[in-house]
């Protein structure tokens, strides 16, 4: 049974930092990647980090440089360090995984996470 918990949102201010976390069970190391998404009120869901079966990490463009994701494999938690965050990164941040061939669109991961909020004023 696949489960996918995040935590770490809040509150912070335009230029600051956060760190939120997936705490993953039921996944195999190797096996699934995984995304980040976001969503803002009124606004479609949009991936923004994510990690290939071999440890690729990709970007949405408006995060590039800003943020970065990780795997801590010992601790079965995927990470997302959100560096410089501004006004625009306000959503709720959402983790997915998948054992599906493609790991890219939101219709691509079957497993998600219930959010946390961020709030960047």
């Amino acid at each position: 049974h696949v489960q996918l918990v995040e935590s770490g949102g809040g509150s912070v201010q335009a230029g600051g930092s956060l760190r939120l976390s997936c705490a993953t069970t039921g996944v195999t190391y190797g096996s699934y990647c995984a995304a980040w998404f976001r969503q803002a009120p009124g606004k479609q869901r949009e991936r923004v980090a994510g990690i290939d079966r071999d440890g690729k990490t990709t970007y949405a463009e408006s995060v590039k440089g800003r943020f970065t994701t990780s795997q801590d494999n010992a601790k079965n938690t995927v990470n997302l360090q959100m560096n410089s965050l501004k006004p625009e990164d306000t959503a709720m941040y959402y983790c997915a995984a998948t054992y599906g061939q493609h790991c890219r669109a939101r219709s691509d991961f079957g497993y998600w996470g219930q959010g946390t909020q961020v709030t960047v004023s």
